[in-house]
């Protein structure tokens, strides 16, 4: 018999398709090809999502929306822009829930820039130096040095980085492979332009904005 003919229960579809929102026929197979296992199954659909969110990346986006996200209290308040290629997925309630997603994380998360190619130089170095001070203050050779700050450096990003932080209402995910799985579900490049966070009390904002998309030949 072939293994195309895992029998997949429609509950086994179901719990899937609520913790990846990936289409239904595509949790089916997914799960067909993990022989039933839902953890691989969620990593099979992980690999695909990021492999169409590469093949889109250079795509214009120049359709989206901008939603807020209030916290509870009013005492911090974020405003997104999330872009898409089209206003039929602007207007879809897959697109709409990542932006709420992704304005109620940035709320929680505090980010300081979208992605790493928005670390101004002034910022990287800053932080570089202090790690490398830390680092050599301990009395480890150079190259020793070296390979801690590169880790340091690593960490840094996942700390300032929207889309390297770790998902707020699922801790195993990034913001980018978030939005890679629904750039994977909708079919269209999708990327967070800018941000603005704000918060009582606190002296000046967070305003982020990532540098322009690479346009199409």
């Amino acid at each position: 018999m072939s293994t195309s003919t895992v029998n997949i229960s429609a509950s086994q579809v179901k719990e899937l398709r609520e913790r990846t929102g990936a289409p239904m026929m595509d949790c089916k197979q997914a799960l067909t090809e993990s022989k039933g296992n839902l953890e691989q199954a969620i990593l099979i659909l992980r690999k695909r999502g990021a492999a169409v969110a590469q093949e889109k990346a250079t795509r214009v986006t120049s359709e989206g929306s901008v939603d807020s996200y209030i916290h509870a209290g009013g005492k911090i308040g974020v405003l997104v822009e999330v872009n898409c290629e089209s206003d039929f997925v602007a207007r879809t309630d897959d697109f709409k829930e990542l932006v709420h997603d992704i304005a109620m994380h940035i709320a929680a998360s505090d980010p300081k820039f979208v992605r790493k190619e928005d670390v101004t130089p002034e910022a990287y170095e800053r932080e570089k130096d202090v790690y490398r001070s830390q680092a050599a203050s301990t009395g480890k050779p150079p190259q020793v040095v070296e390979k801690i700050v590169e880790g340091k450096m690593a960490k840094f990003y996942e700390e300032v980085c929207l889309y390297e932080q770790p998902f707020i209402k699922d801790q195993t995910i990034s913001i980018s492979q978030l939005i890679a799985g629904k750039i994977g579900k909708l079919g269209e490049n999708i990327a967070v332009r800018r941000f603005a966070r704000f918060k009582v009390g606190d002296v000046g904002e967070t305003i982020a904005v990532s540098k322009p998309e690479p346009k199409r030949e």
